[in-house]
């Protein structure tokens, strides 16, 4: 089954690194993304921020980049937790974009 987002956008929020009980690094973040995209026909514009998670590697490239950087991230979509089916954005490749 596929599951693969890939979005570009602005960090606007970034928590302090966390660990998990196996020592994974976690850090949870909010991207905000504005575009205009063509839907059925018609030019929509769309402004979202998505609540994003990083783990190992990913952690300590968002920790290495400060509120208001660009960035491209690519990952995939999974529950926040087993009692929440709210969406999260798991981030597994990040990229820093030139420009604020």
């Amino acid at each position: 089954m596929l599951n693969r987002v890939e979005l570009t956008g602005s960090l606007i929020e970034r928590l302090a690194v966390r660990y998990t009980p196996a020592g994974v690094p976690v850090t949870e973040c909010r991207i905000r993304h504005e575009s205009e995209q063509i839907e059925a026909g018609s030019a929509r514009q769309v402004e979202c921020e998505i609540p994003a998670i990083g783990l190992g590697d990913s952690a300590k490239w968002l920790q290495a980049a400060t509120p208001g950087s660009r960035v491209k991230v690519t990952g995939f979509l999974a529950a926040k937790s087993r009692n929440s089916k709210q969406l999260v954005l798991h981030i597994e490749q990040i990229e820093f974009l030139e420009g604020n």
